[in-house]
């Protein structure tokens, strides 16, 4: 058990320019100008906290001055005292947090969570905190992740912003630290090593080296944390402005070889002649291209959690498959099959949603197919047969086969890119003589049964799949050449 260690350095003064603008960005937010008379009517303090603040400080250059996002809030007020303040205003309550002082509302449409200042201990062994109610704002902000967010602007009419440990400072500074030490904090909640990650993605911030060194030290500790948490935090770093950088990271400290082993196996020794890419590097550099492409697409609206799982582990496969051919060569044959497999099981491990593990391992089996495309040698059947395959994934599909040219070789670039120009064009082309993303038989399942003089069963099912593979090596038909076509399969059969 342990309680977090006092400031380790005195923070500046707060400047009154910083205090303006906090004190109008919170007073352009009705709710918590209204929520602040009222607790404080009531005799209690309450303060906007944590991530709502620093996000706060972040916007105050941009065009929007309220605080994004839900609203999280701390208070001297218990929590059956807040529900009582809540009560008759707001237009809904929660209390399934109520166990760790926290009551969460939805008022005029906002969402805040108001929780009562704490002052916890840990048991480190099963990282559940022994609840204990503080009296004392900043022994609140000690147990809070990282200076940053440990943060708070009071909700009274003076709006004083408190901020103990330097977060402002290492905000501006672009520094990640802890308000205490990092190998306390660390173990008093591991998930907070992922933070840390995924604060380099979300926020451009770099954490500084006492904080590297516990996260190296101590990522093992990773192991006591929930599947399901782990995913969140990861996909949240995936979807944030630099994921590369903070990928790099949670490799080097090793919480990958806890979380995500397979990407810490793609830093493969590279062969003395150099035959095989840095497969590691290649993959972040397939990342950082693919989301090039994503945020230049206007169809995508947001972070494509989808096509960067793929990007960052479309390669998973090869150090299972690597082997050394004659001349000094390296080969991966099949890896997009092995890669396939491993990215399912990984996946799934981390409690993923089906739909994503299967969308993820569908465009990892897909990757390789286009370099069989040559210089244009696919029939129109081929071209069917990849925009069949790929179905409604084929728009990440083109992103994730063009990311993965890292070629340094510009002729070599231009080539591959003029080619996969070629195969767009062929499947627009024949998008606009036929249905590419329906391709169904030419005849439906009663036509079959009626034209075989057959019931419903398993040779209804044959016949569909062969008028299929018709159909995608011929493309449409007449429905009488179909018929003949199915007539003459049905006779071979016999």
């Amino acid at each position: 058990m342990s309680a977090q260690p006092p400031p380790r350095r005195p923070s500046e003064p707060v400047p009154p320019a910083v205090q303006e603008t906090v004190r109008a960005l919170v007073d352009v937010e009705p709710v918590l100008v209204e929520l602040g008379r009222r607790f404080v009517a009531a005799g209690f303090e309450v303060h906007l906290v944590g991530g709502s603040v620093r996000d706060a400080l972040l916007a105050a250059g941009s065009s929007s001055a309220a605080p994004p996002g839900d609203l999280d809030l701390t208070t001297s007020a218990h929590p059956e005292q807040t529900l009582q303040l809540l009560r008759g205003w707001a237009g809904s309550t929660w209390n399934a947090g109520i166990a760790f002082g926290t009551v969460g509302a939805e008022i005029r449409g906002q969402r805040v969570e108001i929780t009562t200042f704490r002052a916890d201990r840990y048991d480190r062994e099963s990282r559940n905190p022994e609840v204990a109610w503080g009296t004392s704002l900043v022994d609140d902000l000690a147990r809070r992740d990282f200076t940053v967010n440990a943060m708070a602007v009071s909700l009274g009419s003076d709006r004083t912003v408190t901020d103990p440990f330097g977060g402002l400072g290492d905000l501006l500074a672009g520094r990640l630290r802890t308000p205490g030490a990092a190998a306390d904090s660390f173990a008093d909640d591991p998930l907070r090593m992922l933070r840390a990650v995924r604060f380099v993605a979300q926020l451009g911030l770099t954490p500084d080296d006492e904080v590297v060194r516990a996260m190296t030290d101590m990522h093992q500790e990773l192991g006591r944390i929930t599947a399901e948490r782990v995913q969140h935090e990861l996909s949240r770093t995936l979807r944030g402005d630099a994921p590369a950088a903070a990928l790099d990271l949670l490799v080097s400290t090793g919480l990958a070889d806890v979380v995500l082993p397979e990407l810490s196996a793609l830093r493969m020794e590279i062969d003395e002649h150099h035959q095989h890419k840095d497969v590691y590097a290649h993959s972040l550099t397939v990342l950082d291209q693919a989301i090039a492409l994503e945020k230049a697409d206007p169809a995508v609206e947001g972070p494509d959690l989808v096509l960067r799982l793929a990007a960052l582990l479309h390669d998973i496969g090869k150090p299972a498959t690597r082997r050394h051919e004659a001349g000094g060569r390296v080969s991966f044959h099949h890896h997009e099959v092995v890669g396939a497999k491993l990215v399912r099981k990984r996946l799934l491990a981390l409690k993923y949603p089906k739909d994503v593990v299967e969308a993820v391992s569908r465009l990892t089996f897909l990757h390789l197919r286009f370099h069989g495309y040559g210089r244009g040698e696919w029939t129109d059947s081929a071209v069917r047969r990849y925009v069949t395959d790929a179905g409604d994934l084929l728009p990440r599909l083109h992103k994730l086969v063009r990311s993965d040219c890292t070629t340094r070789n510009r002729r070599r670039a231009a080539a591959l890119s003029a080619t996969y120009d070629s195969l767009e064009a062929r499947i627009a082309e024949l998008a606009e003589q036929e249905d590419l993303a329906r391709v169904r038989p030419d005849l439906d399942g009663n036509r079959i049964m009626e034209l075989l003089g057959i019931q419903p069963g398993p040779d209804v099912g044959q016949a569909w799949r062969f008028l299929k593979e018709l159909r995608l090596e011929r493309g449409p038909l007449d429905p009488a050449d179909a018929e003949a076509e199915l007539l003459s399969w049905w006779r071979s059969r016999s």
